[in-house]
């Protein structure tokens, strides 16, 4: 499994970098998991974006979902000697209006996932947990059927002790670090010193941060992410074009 952060910032682009959106790899399969801002910019740069297997969302606020209609624009408009196959996009049936706009004749067809179904999608078996945030959202946990490497995405979440079980374990945990330390039990977002806390918890084999603030230094967020994992996990933060093998 390959995972290339596309971008990482959380809420709003700035200085040039993209709100979050994440391109998985396996056995030729390229999932795009969310869609924020400068994602379609970024992506050319690692895959033609023709040729995308499958997208995922984790929910439906523009920071993971901007650039999705230009994604949709651009297999729709790109010149083509064969017509391209239909885009599925995975995405939570709560917010109706949101799935719809999935769909577009010809492009891409709205596909369902529920929490309390697995889903097959190429390489990957996707389990799903609903997370605390102001609309529906939904953490994910990747496993690559080849190799049981474990990836979990907790989309965007205030501090949920249901995640030291579905991160169980996972070699790659990428955790909404929006906020510092001092600023706990959020209704939106994880603090650092959570994220650090729930990754030791968990005993994950690595935390990266991301959904990343745009002001304050990211060297002080890492240091308490580290400080509340004891420093028995390693922590990264994530950036545009990191690329991580799993």
């Amino acid at each position: 499994m390959k995972i290339t952060v596309l971008g990482c910032l959380g809420a709003y682009p700035y200085d040039g970098k993209g709100t979050s959106s994440y391109l998985l790899e396996s056995e030729d399969f390229h999932l795009l998991l969310d869609a924020g801002s400068t994602t379609l910019i970024n992506l050319e740069r690692h895959v033609d974006p023709l040729e995308l297997d499958a997208v995922i969302l984790s929910h439906y606020h523009y920071d993971h979902i901007a650039d999705l209609g230009v994604l949709q624009y651009y297999r729709q408009l790109y010149p083509v000697l064969t017509p391209l196959p239909i885009l599925p996009i995975y995405g939570h049936t709560d917010d109706a209006a949101h799935f719809a706009e999935l769909d577009m004749d010809g492009v891409s067809k709205g596909m369902p996932y529920f929490e309390a179904e697995e889903l097959k999608v190429g390489p990957f078996i996707i389990s799903f947990m609903k997370t605390i945030h102001p609309v529906p959202c939904y953490a994910m946990r990747f496993v690559e059927e080849k190799t049981g490497k474990v990836f979990v995405y907790t989309g965007d979440s205030g501090y949920l002790e249901d995640f030291i079980e579905f991160a169980a374990g996972a070699d790659i945990f990428l955790v909404d670090t929006y906020l510092f330390e001092g600023n706990e039990r959020h209704h939106a977002h994880f603090t650092s010193k959570e994220s650090g806390e729930l990754a030791r918890a968990a005993n994950v084999k690595k935390l990266i941060l991301t959904h990343l603030p745009q002001h304050g230094s990211l060297e002080e967020l890492k240091n308490q992410a580290e400080k509340a994992a004891d420093y028995q996990v390693p922590v990264e933060l994530a950036y545009q074009d990191l690329v991580i093998e799993l």
